[in-house]
């Protein structure tokens, strides 16, 4: 394969190739071209450009596979970068010309491409050089998405989303263009890949347009509808552009450090020659999110349902929780940090709404969701002290819940509805603290020692509850048993909290001492003794005793031994 280890293709040489390994020997020559124009100078290119661009050019036409059509345009987007421009606008549009032709045999389909896959290289790579080219390449790129099969459209969104990246605002009305053509997609086009191209390149015009909420709610409205059906790519996408535009709303709290991050550093420093208000309040973009994931979606404008149907498909669902992760990324720990009670109230009075829980699959599903937004922003975003807040604010909302439960049983009707949604806000809330406090390890003994919090009172309130949701604490070095053991043993239904304590000792380095395996030992042989007593209550002691001796057989070989 030396011979194709030249700056111009060795045209004799490849004459001379039977058909079958002629596509090896341009794959080969396009790869060794790609590594040697990166490190080129432009004395070294001036002589050959003209009959490279040439070559290149030509090999539009050749048939080329994926690969292949990668390698072309990178080289010819290097080509022009490193030596002179003069053949550009002269590639630009032969490539508009190839896709204007009306083809559509599949022999033309890997030319058609081909001439698209280099028109996004070049845009992406030499941006604002490319002078006002763009609008024609645009248009005729738009006009051909109507009538183009799945492969070419989804390279045509692929090329647009480019151009947006590379041109930036000096698109101008081309920007609507693109927008406009990516909303089509997300809500008409069947083909997944397609819309998952439509989303990504609607997320990069996002930065670069001046939103109103009319816009707002179009592009949430299309979101929603592009999520359902969906694959995981599709959704990742599609989350990955409702949270970066509920994020847009709030430009005016987006810190430029996390800005550059997130939306490119060029999109930044246009922005701050003309400073962003918030195109909505925060409220109102949480409730468009709230609406997503309970109903499928409302507009704050109008304050209708998007999405017909009284309940929300999973796979929208999932998708406005990966989408409130991405807000919250793009915004930034600063601002979490700032908005700790909004956001937290907000999550968590999400699962305690009724329509998060219309049945129990549901509501597990949805402690799922939401468990998944609290980790990834409280327990992946926060310092050690931002999460000692995160932590305390949690409990704070633990004891607000329980206060607010009247469990005097002349008012169990009443506020029975509210109690039952209410042990799903729970569950997640101390699900999360317990995270929280194992990642903090010896720094949670300062929330364990407020007294104006009273962590461990707190979570030993939530044991009252009416409903049976098991929550697992988890504080590593200190579990608390020894002045809790007695309270655990005297109430039988406090069973499964207790196996929860003794299962949570493995986390911790020192253990507990052997005697308290030996008295909860005492207490679920005595559950089970007194199970006959009384044939309403020998279900619940049966169970209750052995779940307690299954606990104690994770504190390891030694403190079994001693129970036994």
């Amino acid at each position: 394969m030396e011979v194709s280890h030249s700056l111009t293709l060795n045209e004799s040489a490849l004459q001379q190739l039977p058909d079958d390994k002629k596509p090896h020997f341009i794959f080969e020559w396009l790869r060794f071209l790609d590594k040697v124009l990166v490190a080129a100078h432009k004395s070294d290119i001036k002589s050959c450009q003209q009959k490279l661009v040439a070559q290149l050019v030509n090999l539009l036409r050749e048939s080329l596979g994926a690969p292949a059509r990668r390698l072309l345009a990178r080289c010819l987007a290097t080509l022009f970068s490193v030596g002179d421009t003069f053949l550009l606008f002269d590639t630009v549009n032969k490539c508009n010309d190839i896709i204007k032709v009306k083809d559509d045999s599949p022999s033309y389909l890997p030319t058609r491409l081909a001439a698209i896959c280099c028109l996004g290289s070049m845009y992406e790579k030499l941006g604002r050089m490319m002078g006002r080219s763009y609008e024609e390449t645009v248009t005729t790129l738009v006009r051909s998405l109507k009538s183009s099969e799945s492969q070419t459209r989804l390279e045509i969104m692929i090329t647009l989303e480019k151009i947006c990246l590379g041109m930036g605002t000096a698109a101008g009305a081309a920007l609507r263009e693109v927008s406009r053509a990516a909303r089509g997609a997300l809500l008409s086009e069947r083909a997944y890949a397609v819309r998952a191209a439509a989303a990504s390149a609607l997320r990069r015009v996002l930065p670069l347009m001046r939103l109103a909420p009319a816009d707002v709610d179009a592009i949430a409205a299309a979101c929603l509808r592009a999520a359902h059906p969906s694959d995981y790519a599709l959704r990742c996408a599609v989350a990955e552009l409702l949270g970066a535009l509920i994020a847009t709303t709030q430009a005016g709290e987006v810190s430029s450090t996390n800005t550059k991050m997130k939306m490119g550093i060029q999109s930044v420093q246009q922005s701050k020659k003309d400073p962003q208000k918030n195109v909505v309040s925060l409220e109102e973009a949480l409730n468009l999110l709230m609406g997503a994931f309970l109903r499928g979606g409302t507009s704050f404008l109008k304050g209708d349902i998007i999405k017909s149907g009284s309940g929300v498909n999973r796979e929208v669902r999932v998708c406005v929780t990966h989408a409130y992760v991405i807000f919250v990324q793009n915004m930034g720990g600063v601002w979490l940090e700032r908005n700790m009670t909004t956001f937290l109230t907000h999550v968590l009075d999400l699962v305690a709404n009724p329509k998060a829980a219309s049945s129990h699959v549901d509501a597990v599903y949805s402690r799922k969701c939401i468990n998944y937004i609290l980790r990834n922003t409280l327990g992946k975003m926060l310092g050690e002290k931002a999460q000692a807040s995160a932590c305390k604010e949690i409990i704070q909302i633990v004891a607000k819940q329980m206060n607010s439960i009247d469990f005097n049983p002349e008012n169990a009707k009443d506020c029975n509805q509210e109690t039952l949604f209410s042990q799903h806000l729970l569950v997640c809330a101390l699900s999360e603290a317990g995270e929280l406090a194992q990642q903090l390890g010896t720094s949670v003994h300062n929330l364990l020692a407020d007294t104006s919090l009273n962590m461990i009172d707190t979570i030993f309130m939530v044991l009252q509850h009416p409903c049976v949701a098991l929550v697992l604490l988890q504080v590593p070095h200190k579990l608390a048993i020894d002045g809790r053991f007695h309270d655990f043993r005297e109430q039988g239904g406090y069973s499964a909290a207790l196996a929860a304590v003794l299962g949570a000792v493995a986390r911790s380095p020192l253990g507990v001492p052997h005697g308290r395996g030996k008295v909860a030992f005492n207490a679920a042989e005595q559950l089970l003794r007194s199970a006959g007593q009384s044939s309403r209550l020998t279900a619940a002691r049966t169970n209750a005793g052995w779940l307690i001796v299954g606990a104690i057989c994770t504190l390891g070989i030694t403190q079994v031994k001693k129970c036994f």
